[in-house]
C-alpha cells in the first residue's frame, strides 16, 4: 500500500474531537497489525499549540517539513525536516515554537506499554 504526504494533508484538519473540537490534528493513513502511521499537524489547532497526551505505544516521528522543538520529558531538541524522534510509550512530549507549516509522520507500533529495551 502506498500513501503520500500530500494525501495527508489534504485531511487535515480532521473531524472534530473533545480534544480538539476545531478538527484534529493528525490522520491515520495506514494501519497494520500494531502499526498506525499518521501525519500530525500541531498548527491546525486553533491556538497552535500541539495538546498531545502520552501514547500508551512507543512512537517514531519522522519530520517532514517545517521547524519546532520537540520535548521529550524534561529534554528539548530543535526539529526540522528530516529529523527523526523516539518517544517511548507513556512519555510526557509536545512539539513547541511549531512553524506554520510543519508537518510530521508518526508512526505507533508495539504492545501497549511499549516495547522492552
Amino acid at each position: 500500500m502506498k500513501v503520500t504526504i500530500h494525501e495527508a494533508l489534504a485531511r487535515l484538519p480532521a473531524a472534530p474531537t473533545t480534544q480538539y473540537p476545531e478538527g484534529a490534528p493528525s490522520v491515520t493513513m495506514l494501519a497494520h497489525g500494531s502499526m498506525l502511521l499518521k501525519v500530525f499537524t500541531p498548527s491546525t489547532n486553533k491556538d497552535g499549540l500541539d495538546r498531545q497526551l502520552p501514547h500508551d505505544q512507543d512512537e517514531l516521528y519522522l519530520v517532514h517539513r517545517g521547524t519546532a522543538t520537540m520535548v521529550i520529558g524534561a529534554q528539548a531538541f530543535p526539529a526540522a525536516a528530516g529529523d527523526t524522534f523516539f518517544v517511548p510509550a507513556g512519555a510526557q512530549h509536545r512539539f513547541d515554537a511549531v512553524s506554520s507549516d510543519f508537518a510530521t509522520w508518526v508512526v505507533f507500533y508495539g504492545p501497549q506499554g511499549g516495547e522492552a529495551a
